[in-house]
């Protein structure tokens, strides 16, 4: 099978191709090459086994020239980020999948299945369960309980304590740019996808960690960012109070889960949730972290949060389950891979400055009162 992976040179997107090729499938890789991500503007991470094809999905004469001869498309190129420019968002992530479906509809494509990767964003603040009131799904945080260093949720109900608990796919609450536009992402294409007739799944993908992972971009990412100072001797920064509790999913099961739904019709026209089925704190990651750098500088705790973050998050995965996937990693692995990786890599103290900087100006980070 010849199959396009979008964002191919970037870190699922390599990965992606790297699984299809020892599968025997031809790989194509659509990527722009983003500077943000791939300063020197090369192949990235893509092997050299997998044909490139340099291009923006927001340009429809890119995918034109992708889509040519292919069988299936795993649709990963996307744009996430804090800062706040909006638009670039929807432009990306959205009308690049509609045209996607656009191309293969008027030119009547031969294309058999399309994947799209979604994000465990589209959640919200998450799921959480009320001694009185039972599952309740709170609004984000309020920015006068952030400011007041109040970082629990609470019942929207009766505003009593509330116990984080997975979430299911059938409960998507988006609150910002990026999850409306992955959300709006997910509806685009599952649509198109049953209207004619083209086998489509959405997969919400959780916080995914391994090699690979851009060290020109440091907004995000709290394995890079952790293990960028780390190996430069400081001490990271921790948001809030590092007891947000995250699901961290390793690469490789995530190309498993990737791979197992491209090749099983019982997942089509679905959506999965890709996680770890559990989760940690922010302060066991960074743990980890620490523990393969073999650094004993502490985190920098001080009350600074991203207006906006959500406070306790993990995905129930039961559905990709019963197709027979399980993740088989937890975040040691993670942490270690990607420690290993890095101390191959040339590495800029001046991205973790220019990139924490430009949060603070921009009010992406902020500091909490007291």
């Amino acid at each position: 099978m010849r199959v396009l992976v979008t964002g191919g040179a970037g870190f699922i997107g390599s990965h992606t191709a790297e699984a299809l090729l020892r599968r025997g499938h031809r790989v194509r890789a659509l990527d722009s090459l983003e500077p943000r991500i791939h300063p020197r503007r090369d192949r990235g991470f893509l092997p050299p086994q997998a044909e490139l094809v340099r291009g923006d999905v927001r340009r429809k004469d890119d995918w034109i020239r992708a889509l040519d001869g292919i069988d299936a498309v795993i649709h990963l190129a996307a744009y996430q980020d804090y800062l706040p420019d909006f638009s670039t968002f929807f432009h990306v992530n959205a009308v690049g999948t509609a045209l996607l479906f656009e191309v293969v509809v008027e030119r009547r494509l031969p294309v058999r299945k399309v994947l799209v990767a979604s994000s465990q964003a589209v959640y919200g603040e998450g799921t959480y369960r009320c001694a009185l009131h039972g599952v309740v799904a709170p609004p984000p945080r309020a920015e006068a309980q952030l400011r007041c260093r109040d970082w629990e949720v609470r019942c929207p109900r009766c505003g009593a304590p509330v116990t984080p608990v997975a979430c299911p796919e059938d409960q998507p609450a988006p609150h910002n740019q990026y999850a409306i536009s992955k959300y709006v992402e997910e509806l685009l294409a599952l649509n198109l996808g049953r209207r004619y007739g083209i086998p489509t799944v959405a997969l919400r993908y959780s916080i995914v960690q391994g090699p690979r992972q851009s060290l020109a971009n440091a907004y995000s990412g709290a394995c890079r960012v952790f293990a960028l100072a780390l190996a430069l001797g400081r001490p990271p920064l921790v948001y809030e109070d590092g007891a947000q509790l995250r699901d961290y999913i390793n690469i490789e099961d995530v190309v498993r889960a990737t791979l197992l739904v491209l090749d099983d019709p019982r997942a089509d026209d679905q959506v999965f949730n890709v996680g770890a089925g559990r989760a940690w704190t922010v302060l066991e990651l960074y743990r980890a972290v620490a523990r393969a750098v073999g650094s004993t500088v502490p985190p920098r705790v001080e009350g600074a949060y991203r207006f906006g973050d959500t406070r306790h998050i993990v995905s129930d995965v039961s559905r990709l389950a019963a197709l027979g996937w399980v993740p088989r990693h937890a975040i040691e692995k993670s942490a270690a891979d990607y420690v290993a990786w890095l101390r191959t890599q040339a590495i800029d103290g001046d991205v973790l400055d220019h990139a924490e900087q430009r949060m603070a100006e921009l009010q992406v980070v902020r500091r909490g009162e007291g």
